[in-house]
């Protein structure tokens, strides 16, 4: 990685979902100052989170990945982003308490601000605009003059970017994930009677964290319990940002993003030799790549080999995203490719982008039971193959929206236009987080128990 390579060789390369912004010079004044700002994040953070990355794939940790489906503008407050951060914790708990090992916390914030669109442009009322591409771009309003590209947006971006990391590093050690807090918060989920069914678990996480407090471990004691790693991520997708953030790491003289800790390439711009596989190639921060029904086993070959050519431990997570019904078709021929070509990899599991649906009332919706579905196939998979499944990926939010239907607080597809607020895709609320990691924490904990019966 790095070698041979320069920030800017994607320019020479077939660019995707990618604005084409019609004032050059205010886009070339806009990368200039964005070169002159610090990097967001630091090689350090990024090389930690790639050696805990590693652990996944090896099944000693597990990866959470979270977080909105794309950052607004408009949506941006202090409250927005602690919701989140808290949902996170308690998911993380969980699903610690099920896989009985660390979990790696890294959202999708502080840089997911452009969105990759099925189609360039989009008719209301007969008249006919170019796609709203995420608040970094251009405008969510339906008029001409909000959609044409402003390259001023990603200095607005960086801007909210760098808040947002400031008060989730401070919530990260500040005393606000102290894990007793945030075993209280579970256990408040649990009282609703719609959710008793999580009861027991969230009892046998209170009598631990009780036996641990009357043992003298706490927040006080051991670091550990009052403060969390947490990390950034986002799609790599607005690739003028991303090169303007690219900085060198003093200590290994490797180009490092510096946008986030993590980046990922998404199903519609993982073409092997088109810009964003060149960009992401070239960093040293850990990868993420969407594989999708139509990756196929040699362009899979071709991107292990690009992407992770030193075949290095959490360098490269594969994220699959099907849709429920359809894993079983297409992830064992490609954990068969990886394990043919002996290529590290950590698995993780999308079960929100491929159970994307038009409800009744018309909204874009997501039903629970499908993502659930989706989650439960791709345990099922790794279990036949043999292989480990290191990961979830949800787009989620810590606030009361009513956009994916289904879970415990049963949301219909009535109850869709009360709180729909995204500006993209439907998200899990709150409430529809936490059932989910109980989930997957069931998973996990049956995963351990059948790993512990064929190891005696």
């Amino acid at each position: 990685m790095g070698k041979g390579w320069s920030k800017s060789d994607w320019r020479a390369k077939p660019r995707v979902q990618m604005p084409d912004y019609p004032d050059q010079a205010a886009l070339n004044a806009v990368e200039a100052q964005l070169a002159r700002m610090p990097p967001l994040v630091f090689a350090g953070e990024a090389r930690r989170l790639k050696a805990d990355l590693a652990k996944a794939a090896a099944g000693e940790a597990f990866l959470l990945q979270g977080g909105d489906c794309a950052e607004a503008f408009g949506e941006f407050s202090a409250d927005n982003i602690r919701d989140t951060f808290k949902v996170m914790l308690q998911m993380a708990v969980v699903l610690t308490w099920g896989a009985k090992v660390p979990v790696i916390k890294v959202g999708r914030m502080a840089g997911q601000f452009a969105k990759p669109r099925s189609a360039p442009t989009e008719t209301i009322s007969g008249t006919e605009l170019p796609s709203y591409r995420g608040d970094i771009i251009n405008g969510f309003d339906f008029t001409p003059e909000a959609r044409i590209p402003d390259p001023n947006r990603m200095l607005q971006a960086y801007t909210q970017a760098a808040a947002s990391l400031n008060l989730l590093r401070a919530f990260s050690t500040g005393g606000f994930a102290d894990m007793h807090r945030v075993q209280s918060w579970i256990a408040g989920f649990t009282d609703a009677d719609e959710a008793e069914k999580y009861r027991q678990v969230a009892d046998q996480i209170s009598e631990a964290m009780e036996f641990m407090r009357a043992a003298g471990v706490t927040a006080e004691t051991a670091h550990e319990l009052g403060s969390v790693d947490f990390y950034t991520s986002h799609e790599a997708l607005l690739l003028e940002y991303e090169e303007a953030l690219c900085r060198i790491d003093s200590t290994t003289g490797m180009p490092i993003a510096g946008t986030g800790h993590m980046l990922w390439i998404g199903d519609r711009t993982r073409q092997p030799d088109g810009a964003h596989v060149e960009f992401c190639r070239g960093v040293q921060n850990p990868i993420g790549l969407k594989c999708g029904p139509t990756t196929t086993e040699d362009d899979l070959k071709v991107l292990m080999e690009k992407l992770n050519p030193e075949n290095e431990p959490g360098r490269l997570t594969l994220i699959a995203r099907f849709g429920a019904g359809k894993v079983g078709d297409h992830l064992p021929r490609l954990i068969r490719t990886v394990q043919s070509e002996g290529a590290n990899v950590l698995w993780s599991c999308d079960p929100m982008h491929g159970n994307t649906i038009k409800s009744a009332s018309g909204f874009k919706t997501r039903p629970f039971d499908s993502v659930l579905r989706e989650v439960r196939e791709f345990f099922s998979v790794h279990k036949a193959e043999g292989t480990i499944p290191g990961g979830v990926h949800f787009e989620m939010t810590g606030k009361d929206v009513t956009e994916c239907t289904g879970g415990v607080r049963a949301v219909t597809d009535e109850d869709l236009s009360s709180r729909y607020h995204t500006a993209c895709d439907p998200r899990l609320n709150a409430s529809q987080a936490l059932e989910l990691a109980f989930l997957v924490a069931e998973e996990l904990r049956d995963r351990r128990a059948l790993a512990k019966a064929a190891s005696q």
